[in-house]
């Protein structure tokens, strides 16, 4: 749930705001000492966070870069297609292997 909301918003906030939710109460001391939960919604902010131009900011200016210099890039859909077709098997892979 954290990744497909950071895919659309930026994964600072999206971030802060399943930690929080996480939390329950003002005692943060077991989320870190299991981690199991943290790491879940950072990995999940992080990488899914490449998955659309606007759910990274370095995503939207590489594009915004490229196109100021007439070089063509993929529309928004478009570019969740290449997503789709190339990060996802890469972040299932990566859950298989570390998680």
């Amino acid at each position: 749930l954290t990744g497909m909301l950071s895919s659309f918003l930026d994964n600072a906030p999206t971030y802060v705001v399943f930690f929080t939710t996480a939390l329950g109460s003002n005692d943060v001391g077991w989320l870190m000492v299991t981690g199991k939960t943290l790491l879940a919604i950072s990995c999940g902010a992080v990488f899914m966070g490449a998955m659309t131009y606007i759910g990274n900011a370095p995503n939207f200016m590489v594009k915004s870069i490229s196109e100021e210099s007439n070089i063509k890039m993929p529309s928004f859909f478009g570019y969740m297609i290449w997503s789709i077709i190339i990060l996802m098997p890469i972040f299932i892979l990566t859950s298989f292997i570390f998680f």
